[in-house]
């Protein structure tokens, strides 16, 4: 893959992982004081908690999602982004457009996809 590429990529990951961080940050400072005085019954107290707890959870995946894009960064650096796990073979640049934290090529990915469509049912 051509270097202006690579930066490319490398940009869209930095700018979704600061855009996680920001989240998280938002979380940490807003979402996440629950003060008593400010909910007037039981119904308004549970529907907070309820609230606090969605966003609990869209932080765990976004934790989650951060650390595909960090593994996406390293190997930027180390020369192997664009390179399916699975098979070795290059990933489609229109595949890493769209997601360019994967780690597989759409032909793994759907296989993938097909065995844990089997497992489930």
């Amino acid at each position: 893959m051509k270097k202006k590429e690579l930066e490319k990529f490398k940009e869209i990951l930095l700018d979704k992982k600061e855009k996680i961080l920001g989240n998280a940050i938002q979380t940490l400072e807003g979402d996440m004081a629950l003060d008593v005085a400010d909910l007037p019954d039981e119904m308004d107290l549970a529907s907070s908690e309820y609230l606090q707890s969605f966003q609990f959870r869209l932080r765990g995946r976004e934790r989650t999602f951060l650390s595909k894009i960090d593994e996406a960064l390293k190997k930027i650096e180390a020369g192997e982004f664009g390179i399916c796990e699975n098979c070795g073979e290059e990933i489609s640049p229109k595949r890493l457009e769209a997601r360019p934290e994967t780690t597989m090529c759409i032909k793994c990915k759907e296989e993938q996809e097909q065995e844990e469509k089997q497992f489930s049912e």
